[in-house]
């Protein structure tokens, strides 16, 4: 059985992804940048987990969150920008 569609705003751009996806895979599966490195390097997601803390954005205006710990809901509004 498929999980509902979830629409949510990542960085002002309206995507969709399946119920109880992780933030962190919409990021990754609408080939979005996480954030950029003090070099401007691109980063992302690297254990998936929450151990890393390489994918952490500003979900809901609230900044420092681990993208990969938190399940996309309908309306939240993401920032990689964080």
């Amino acid at each position: 059985m498929n999980a509902p569609l979830i629409r949510l705003q990542i960085n002002g751009c309206t995507v969709e992804a399946r119920a109880g996806t992780s933030v962190a895979a919409a990021i990754a599966q609408h080939s979005l940048i996480f954030r950029r490195s003090t070099t401007g390097q691109p980063r992302a997601a690297f254990c998936g987990m929450g151990v890393c803390f390489e994918c952490r954005v500003a979900i809901d205006g609230i900044g420092q969150r681990r993208a990969c710990m938190v399940p996309v809901r309908e309306g939240m509004q993401v920032s990689c920008d964080d």
